[in-house]
């Protein structure tokens, strides 16, 4: 196996010149782990695999546009990933939502999504204990910027607040955590 074999980069550049065997090495060399990533993201098996799918299509047809002044290459495919995985937990109609609960007309989709991650943590987990001590100002910004994906500027807009105090909410949030998971 020569260096350029494992050279992410080398890889995505030859998936560009449509090079079939480097994208078969790329999952060779990353599928397994990418899966693990995705089925904790998502906590469901078949999501998990439609992820890891979905994303090596878009590495495919976007491989072109990986740029090595940007990032690493191994950063850009589970860049891919982590945004196709936050894709789907966004379309929470495959089940998140508990069966027999209709949305009201006024229900936010994004609020459903949050709800639904937050829920999915096991009662006793510690990680659910600690979001669950948050203000819910710090719990909401915490959450949409990590399982909805959102900028800080995008959470400011969302919850109709400065964005300093979002921000400040985000940094004093996950301090909170920190101090709590340890």
């Amino acid at each position: 196996m020569s260096a350029s074999e494992n050279d992410h980069g080398a890889l995505l550049h030859a998936c560009a010149a449509g090079d079939r065997a480097s994208l078969r090495r790329l999952m060779d060399l990353e599928g397994a782990r990418m899966l693990g990533v995705a089925r904790r993201m998502l906590r469901r098996q078949d999501l998990a695999e439609d992820a890891v799918q979905d994303s090596f299509v878009a590495i495919w047809r976007k491989a072109g546009q990986f740029d090595p002044a940007r990032g690493s290459a191994r950063g850009w495919v589970y860049t891919i990933l982590r945004n196709r995985c936050l894709t789907l937990l966004r379309d929470a109609d495959r089940g998140l939502v508990e069966p027999g609960h209709t949305p009201d007309s006024e229900e936010n989709p994004d609020d459903l999504v949050l709800d639904a991650a937050y829920s999915r943590l096991d009662m006793d987990s510690d990680l659910r204990r600690c979001l669950g001590a948050l203000e819910p100002s710090r719990r909401m910004a915490i959450l949409s910027s990590y399982v909805l994906g959102y900028s800080h500027g995008e959470i400011s807009g969302r919850m109709k607040a400065p964005l300093g105090s979002v921000k400040a909410w985000v940094r004093r949030g996950l301090a909170q955590l920190r101090e709590c998971l340890s």
